[in-house]
């Protein structure tokens, strides 16, 4: 409500209100559509409508049509969960056909791998990753950000041989991307983490931790409460 007027005041335009649920463990039953605000005798003071959108039961192309920034959701549909190797590769050709640049890029992929984990269980979310990394190998963007994992992984693994080279790159360029994800999303929850959380973040590189750091971020009441639970 506090958001709504703001802006409404700021741009002298009407705005509506938008609750996403991503799951349906996200549904309480105090989700009324309305927000009212009554004075100590219980009269009625403010009345505030928002909307509720539940991400699952739109299909597809909904959310690959709603802008780039909501694409990721189109995995989390009942749709998707029906067809997954489908929403996959509709996911990509969206990524593909707005050519986005690197940076984007990187955190699409790392919003959609992340989100995902609150729907499919791990391993349906690590083959589902698998496949999303071979599919796009020939994409000259996903090659950039693997880039410097890669360029990682050869150095370290030269003596051992390229294809065990490659694949040290490619994990660290996914760590890196969770790494990623997890400072965004913990950002705009917690607020900048300080140095000495950001440094532990770094050192971490072990991609199961990352994982459960990343299911739990949203559910933690702040950066140490974060990491104490990973």
């Amino acid at each position: 409500m506090r958001y709504n007027t703001l802006i409404d005041h700021q741009h002298n335009l009407p705005v509506a209100s938008v609750l996403i649920l991503l799951r349906p463990k996200a549904l309480a039953s105090d989700q009324t559509e309305r927000y009212r605000r009554l004075d100590v005798k219980g009269k009625l003071i403010a009345e505030f409508h928002f909307r509720i959108e539940k991400v699952w039961e739109r299909p597809i192309d909904f959310w690959l049509q709603c802008g780039l920034g909501l694409a990721p959701l189109a995995l989390l549909t009942d749709e998707a969960n029906r067809k997954l190797d489908e929403a996959l590769d509709r996911f990509r050709s969206c990524l593909r056909d707005n050519r986005v640049d690197e940076t984007l890029a990187k955190s699409l992929l790392g919003s959609s791998y992340v989100l995902c984990g609150l729907r499919y269980d791990k391993a349906r979310v690590a083959e589902m990753y698998r496949r999303l990394s071979m599919l796009m190998e020939d994409s000259t963007t996903y090659q950039g950000i693997l880039e410097e994992g890669v360029a990682k992984g050869m150095a370290k693994g030269l003596s051992q041989g390229l294809s065990q080279g490659l694949s040290q790159g490619l994990t660290e360029g996914m760590n890196q991307g969770l790494r990623s994800t997890i400072l965004r999303i913990g950002t705009k929850r917690f607020g900048s983490p300080a140095e000495p959380i950001s440094l532990e973040l770094q050192r971490i590189d072990d991609a199961t931790r990352l994982e459960m750091l990343a299911d739990r971020i949203l559910d933690a009441g702040s950066w140490d409460d974060l990491l104490a639970g990973g």
